[in-house]
């Protein structure tokens, strides 16, 4: 039974990746490395200049990197509520073969990821597991790995960095492009048809490329997938006040209806305004009215917390890039070259990949948007493109090189039990297609 060409090209990459790709620790370090040298090669800093540049910028997104923590904390701990958490059961049993296995898996991270981009790293994460138990005979890997292909969506979604940046009164660049709404950027034609494309076509590229033979597929045991559920540690008594306030239903819901009620009345004031504290707020509200005590609650944080250490340890050092090719003038000599090269139809296209390559090093849409908007923005405005155009371009770079970049991929791979390189190669295929797709919408719609 021969594998599609698809497939073939697929294994290929894998098999480089399994050989050739370090940890996602490493490689930020080297990362790090390439930045550094590259500062003093193409720019005037020196050394010492570079290092200052990366200690000056190591703890600059320490707020940022809390906010993306606690928003895929919350995002986990709503999905182990039994409401959500039964939903996911109930979908990942309608998986009988590896076809359906891969299509679901990936049609529901793809969903999940246009709420938002933690929602999606944790559902995918999670039906991997669940299927994977369902499923036995999938190659597990590009199961995980057609999971982890839906999160190239988020930047599409309600969760987009650059979209509601501009969107939010008061950003740095009002002064020149005003308050853009999300009618021109997450509503506008191009990005509908991005969305529209991906969505509907991703999940049968990634069916395309799972092995026919079943000698080529990597099986794991469905035990491996199991939750080791921890023993319930006897309490004192049942009857204890403490024991039934912990056990107490009404305890969260006072909780979640604070935060219900601070909602509606931001909703209703500042109209559909959305930023990270805000989103974080509305998963940490939609957690306590869906757990059913603290207890619960409790249980459910700490299992999500396990999940994001390597977010501790490794983002600095992507501050301390996002420091050294901002201050070194390396991202404005990047920018550059692409604008010079652009005419009012390619700008978008151009900016689109010059935010691809920057990812790489700098794997933040937040961040990128505030290193690449200084030069994209003056550029748009003076090339006549709107400028609505140029934030979506950087906000689908940004999502695009994530398929290469293994930063995102650390909590999802911790819940579904791989490396970084048991998955790469096969999300290589998803970016070569949507870079596809996005590149041609671009210039489609210019």
């Amino acid at each position: 039974m021969k594998n599609n060409p698809l497939a073939r090209l697929a294994n290929f990459f894998a098999q480089m990746a399994e050989k050739w790709l370090p940890d996602a620790f490493v490689f930020a370090i080297l990362l790090t490395v390439i930045a550094f040298v590259a500062g003093i090669v193409f720019t005037d800093a020196g050394p010492f200049d570079m290092l200052l540049y990366w200690g000056d910028g190591f703890w600059a997104l320490l707020t940022f990197t809390a906010q993306i923590i606690t928003t895929f904390v919350m995002s986990f701990a709503l999905a182990l509520t039994k409401p959500v958490s039964r939903t996911l059961e109930s979908i990942a049993s309608k998986c009988k073969t590896p076809t359906s296995a891969i299509l679901l898996v990936t049609f529901t991270a793809l969903g999940a990821s246009l709420i938002s981009w933690a929602f999606g790293l944790v559902v995918a994460g999670i039906m991997a597991k669940l299927v994977g138990r369902k499923v036995p005979d999938v190659d597990y890997r590009v199961l995980v790995a057609a999971g982890y292909s839906g999160f190239i969506i988020w930047e599409g979604g309600l969760s987009s960095s650059p979209a509601l940046f501009v969107a939010t009164a008061g950003h740095v660049f009002e002064g020149e492009i005003g308050i853009i709404p999300i009618t021109e950027t997450l509503l506008s034609a191009v990005n509908i048809a991005i969305v529209t494309i991906i969505f509907l076509t991703l999940p049968f590229v990634m069916r395309l490329i799972h092995p026919k033979n079943p000698a080529d597929r990597y099986i794991i045991d469905p035990v491996l997938l199991n939750d080791q559920e921890e023993e319930e540690k006897p309490t004192e008594s049942v009857n204890n006040p403490n024991d039934k306030i912990e056990k107490s239903r009404l305890i969260p819901l006072i909780g979640g209806f604070l935060g219900l009620s601070y909602l509606v009345n931001h909703f209703f004031t500042n109209g559909f305004a959305l930023d990270l504290n805000t989103v974080n707020l509305m998963f940490l509200t939609a957690a306590l009215l869906l757990f059913s005590n603290v207890r619960e609650l409790a249980d459910g944080l700490l299992k999500s917390v396990s999940s994001v250490g390597q977010f501790v340890l490794q983002y600095p050092f992507y501050a301390g890039i996002m420091g050294m090719l901002a201050a070194s003038g390396l991202a404005v000599l990047l920018a550059n070259f692409f604008i010079d090269i652009s005419t009012a139809k390619t700008l978008p296209l151009w900016t689109f990949l010059s935010a691809g390559l920057l990812n790489i090093f700098i794997p933040s849409g937040g961040g990128q948007w505030a290193v690449q908007a200084p030069i994209v923005v003056p550029a748009a405005l003076e090339m006549g493109v709107e400028p609505a155009k140029v934030v979506m371009a950087v906000a689908w770079g940004d999502a695009w090189t994530n398929m290469i970049q293994p930063f995102w991929a650390i909590p999802l791979l911790a819940i579904a039990g791989l490396k970084i390189r048991d998955i790469m190669g096969y999300t290589l295929v998803a970016l070569l297609y949507s870079g596809v797709v996005i590149a041609a919408c671009m210039m489609l719609f210019s």
